[in-house]
């Protein structure tokens, strides 16, 4: 079975930091086809700003491929406004992207950060989305 899920780049940066990691095997998944990354070009912007900052010293084209990878196997989605405040306001789109994509499917959203967003069943941690992977 196939899961949406929209990944925070919390995920993504862990991911990047340590493959052999809860977030690297997220991301795995998403290269291989079990989770079908929701984005948009938000999300695509904020993945790149992220990961190509200089704290992290991440190889450029390391960095190039894990977002192509996520563009290539992922769905655009048009979030709608939600009206929700979150603590991080750069948090909402991750949370329109889930909501929209919820109206017609299952989806996920993977975040290191749970905290941040409502808690509800669909807002998970890596670890977490990994055990509904492996329930299948």
């Amino acid at each position: 079975m196939k899961y949406y899920a929209v990944i925070d780049t919390n995920v993504l940066v862990s991911a990047v930091l340590r493959w052999d990691s809860v977030p690297g095997c997220v991301l795995e998944h998403a290269f291989v086809g079990n989770i079908i990354p929701l984005l948009n070009e938000q999300i695509i912007n904020e993945y790149a700003e992220v990961l190509t900052r200089p704290k992290f010293h991440f190889d450029r084209e390391k960095v190039n491929v894990i977002i192509d990878g996520m563009m290539k196997r992922g769905i655009f989605v048009d979030p709608g406004d939600t009206g929700i405040v979150l603590p991080d306001p750069k948090d909402v789109v991750f949370y329109e992207i889930v909501m929209e994509k919820r109206k017609h499917d299952d989806a996920f959203l993977v975040t290191g950060n749970t905290k941040h967003f409502p808690t509800e069943p669909y807002i998970v941690t890596p670890r977490e989305m990994l055990t509904i992977l492996e329930k299948e």
